[in-house]
């Protein structure tokens, strides 16, 4: 008697084992069902926010559900990080996330409320190299212009970026190593609004990106970009290495999820981007307005954050900015 009401309790273990998965794997077929938050870290008219109004669209079409696009601006995008790492990991918040912000952050800051691999990545669909840039209207008419007054005036010049520590900041540190200058960096919440900072007559220049060098070619005269070679977007741009200087640093953007979010869900959501991403009406809109697209999904994207790690350590240590 024993023995059988042993059978029988292990029986009904077993089947409810097997509806539980069965459950699990009809939720997961399900997604998504419902609206997808869709976190940018920066403000309204960056570079993050512009890729994700062009991808809104697409993706909803694509996922069959409404992408409702909502900002947490501050700490250089830590702000939103630090909420994504805290949110239900069911496909349903996800967050644009930059590197090296968020590889620069732990590293350097004691708390950023997040862990680099706490995010859990989707999707890498572009890149943009730092551009040092002046207004038209600038004394400075090249890099050497400018660099030779921050010799002689230390401390003097000022260029705003977007958020500390990023690839802006980053940019600016190099730079000051490799010219022996003391240049003056200007963190700001975003992009977008060191446009009127510079305009207004509130930093000497930006290091900003080929997006805001392209998409405000009529305001800004850049004077140097720091990519390997020649941006294809600004041809007619010198690099800092044809200059002599070993300035090479930019932002990478994808998209990442809550820490625990199942693979079934992040393999739909990569599967999506990649369609989107690959669109060509998407991808000319971007190369007009100085993006790389590029097509890197989960695993891709990890082991690139890894390695990044791995390199901004070194980089870090050299530039004595490692916590």
């Amino acid at each position: 008697m024993k023995k059988k009401i042993l059978l029988l309790s292990l029986g009904w273990i077993l089947v409810s084992l097997i509806l539980a998965g069965l459950t699990f794997n009809m939720a997961l077929g399900a997604y998504p069902e419902r609206p997808i938050n869709y976190i940018i870290c920066f403000n309204p008219g960056g570079e993050s926010d512009l890729t994700a109004r062009l991808q809104q669209p697409l993706l909803e079409k694509v996922l069959g559900v409404s992408v409702i696009i909502s900002y947490k601006i501050g700490g250089g995008g830590a702000l939103g990080w630090s909420e994504l790492v805290k949110a239900k990991p069911d496909g349903y918040t996800i967050a644009g996330d930059n590197i090296p912000h968020i590889i620069l952050q732990p590293l350097i800051r004691k708390e950023t409320g997040y862990k680099t691999e706490q995010l859990k990545q989707i999707y890498c669909f572009e890149f943009t190299p730092d551009v040092l840039v002046v207004k038209n209207d600038s004394p400075f008419k090249s890099l050497s212009d400018l660099l030779d007054y921050a010799k002689k005036h230390p401390g003097a010049v000022t260029l705003g970026g977007s958020g500390s520590p990023s690839a802006n900041s980053l940019g600016v540190a190099k730079l000051n190593k490799e010219a022996g200058v003391d240049i003056t960096y200007v963190p700001f919440t975003g992009s977008a609004p060191t446009i009127p900072a510079l305009l207004g007559g509130h930093v000497t220049g930006l290091m900003s990106y080929s997006t805001m060098a392209i998409v405000y070619k009529k305001k800004l005269r850049p004077l140097a970009v720091a990519s390997e070679e020649r941006f294809p977007a600004l041809p007619d741009v010198p690099t800092f290495k044809e200059l002599g200087l070993n300035v090479v640093e930019g932002a990478w953007r994808g998209v990442a999820a809550p820490p625990g979010t199942p693979d079934e869900i992040i393999n739909t959501l990569a599967k999506a981007f990649d369609k989107v991403c690959r669109d060509d009406k998407f991808v000319g809109r971007m190369e007009a307005m100085g993006f790389q697209v590029v097509h890197w999904g989960p695993e891709e994207y990890t082991k690139f954050v890894q390695k990044k790690t791995e390199e901004y350590k070194k980089i870090l240590k050299e530039l004595g900015l490692l916590k």
